[in-house]
């Protein structure tokens, strides 16, 4: 058990513990933000005895990932033996006060503070400003540095007029006796201290599971530094286009293999040696689960992957099977990510879900067909009904990776043609193309929803995209590009369009293309299917 131990230590032990590395500030507390200005008001109501607040610390024998350079200042390791404390609620007030003591350069991202510059006015009355930062045009007997009140001795002090020398003793008295007001935290867990941090920052930024993570798995001996091996996965990832997996996916993955849930509650009560001990063997899971995404089912890049939460179960699946699915384990798998995609089933209630598809990825390494509590549409009319345009819906996703399992080619030169998730994050991608374009359909009278359908969606390269296509009716932009590529029928049909004339191209019936197209799309998601009545999930 913890208990909270109200206390109160004076300015000069407060700097010296900092000094000394006992006071740390945890990773996840925000940067130090501060202007000069709004910390010569802190300091102005401690000279003026006014309480600013307590400070609350946690005091505990983890070693967390930690911020030495509080204020950038090069500070020591936490000494052997002591316990360190860690600033919960404050780090503000704290970082303003010991730089503004040590007169400490603060960088910024745009150039930097010199905290020296705080000036303590002696001539100022009580209820005028006494701590200042602008001493222009001043009478220098009249004003002296923070830092040379406190530290200047007496050949400073002696270059005042005797008749300040009982305001200059007294400011100096006022500061080395101020109290601050502290609580310390003893014997509390990590999840108790994040708790507080959180509680105590209800209307700032909320700690990210992954934050809390950072801080808990961090180990020093072990050289395990969860933020920085993430940063290398990511890197890594990035070199084949799947920069875009978010921390929590990763903390998911762990938590399934390790406990087989992923709640926030569960990934926080992670033993932190298993964690670091699994961290490989998951790594090597997720790039295994990417490395089936592109390689069987052909998604070039992440930001196309209906939902970032199928790394979990794939990477779970290898975890538990190293070697490439084949036979009705491949077919089984397959299955389960068209089911999973096109049901939207990860739009909600994610966590929970996760985890009983935990179970089905169980009965598919055990070489049986799990049954599913949900049917999965695949007909032309429900693609009709449901398939407006929204590169961000599962749905439509789920398409768009059928569209890339084609391996689309360039209309004029049959060139394959390369996706990018810088350019999906833009609404108007470079890689989509409405084959009858928006502007020719406008003209044309068609309703909003059916130029913007994803049945009037290619995949395209930015070159045809913007210069070539533009707003041309397609019995003209494709006589052009018939004349350039010998293969274009070839070529049509890695976009999903079987034949030129049926599917009204050379006539510019849009109706005919759209219809034919959803066809088209329904047949190919059907052949992904393994057909079965709804069952009552039993495990």
């Amino acid at each position: 058990m913890y208990s909270p131990e109200p206390q109160s230590i004076t300015f000069s032990t407060l700097i010296n513990d900092i000094d000394k590395g006992i006071i740390k500030i945890p990773q996840f507390q925000r940067d130090f933000v501060w202007s000069i200005e709004e910390s010569a008001k802190l300091i102005d109501s401690i000279i003026k005895g006014y309480p600013i607040g307590t400070f609350i610390l946690w005091e505990s024998q983890e070693k967390l990932r930690s911020v030495r350079n509080i204020g950038g200042a090069e500070l020591p390791d936490t000494p052997l033996g002591s316990m360190v404390q860690y600033v919960l609620d404050g780090q503000q007030r704290m970082t303003s006060l010991y730089a503004s003591l040590k007169g400490l350069q603060i960088q910024r991202e745009k150039g930097s503070d010199n905290f020296s510059e705080i000036y303590v006015d002696l001539v100022a009355n009580d209820e005028d400003s006494i701590i200042i930062t602008n001493v222009e045009d001043r009478d220098a007997t009249e004003v002296i540095s923070l830092r040379n009140l406190l530290h200047g001795g007496i050949p400073v002090l002696m270059e005042y007029p005797k008749t300040m020398y009982q305001k200059l003793e007294e400011y100096k008295n006022r500061l080395q006796t101020y109290r601050f007001s502290t609580i310390l935290l003893r014997g509390a867990s990590i999840e108790i201290a994040t708790e507080v941090f959180t509680r105590l920052n209800v209307g700032g930024k909320s700690l990210t599971v992954f934050e809390i993570m950072v801080a808990k798995t961090y180990d020093d001996g072990q050289r395990f530094d969860l933020s920085q091996k993430y940063e290398q996965l990511i890197a890594r990832l990035e070199q084949v286009g799947y920069e875009t997996i978010p921390d929590i996916t990763v903390l998911q993955t762990i938590s399934v293999i390790l406990v087989r849930e992923c709640t926030r509650k569960n990934i926080l009560k992670l033993d932190k040696q298993n964690f670091i001990d699994i961290w490989d063997d998951v790594v090597d899971a997720i790039e295994r689960a990417v490395e089936y995404f592109r390689n069987y089912y052909r998604i070039p890049v992440s930001k196309i992957l209906p939902y970032n939460a199928l790394i979990v179960p794939f990477s779970y699946f290898f975890y538990n099977h190293p070697d490439k699915p084949v036979n009705d384990i491949k077919n089984y798998l397959d299955d389960f990510f068209w089911r999973v995609s096109l049901s939207e089933r990860y739009s909600s209630s994610t966590e929970t879900k996760l985890a009983q598809d935990i179970k089905k990825i169980d009965l598919i390494l055990n070489e049986e067909l799990p049954r599913y509590e949900f049917q999965v549409e695949t007909s032309k009319d429900f693609i009709i009904n449901n398939g407006g345009f929204s590169a961000n819906r599962s749905f439509i996703k789920a398409i768009l990776c059928l569209m890339a399992y084609q391996e689309p080619k360039s209309f004029n030169d049959n060139s394959i043609v390369r996706m990018n998730n810088d350019w999906l994050k833009q609404a108007n991608s470079r890689n989509y193309h409405h084959f009858f374009p928006r502007a020719y359909l406008k003209k044309q009278g068609e309703d909003e929803f059916y130029i913007n359908h994803i049945a009037n969606i290619t995949i395209v390269d930015d070159f045809l995209n913007k210069r070539r296509i533009r707003a041309q009716a397609p019995s003209k932009y494709m006589a052009t590009f018939q004349q350039e590529n010998k293969d274009l029928l070839k070529t049509m049909k890695t976009h999903l369009i079987d034949d030129l004339n049926s599917y009204g191209i050379w006539n510019d019936d849009y109706d005919a293309f759209f219809d034919c197209r959803a066809q088209k799309i329904s047949n190919e998601l059907t052949k992904r299917i393994i057909q079965q009545p709804v069952g009552i999930l039993k495990n």
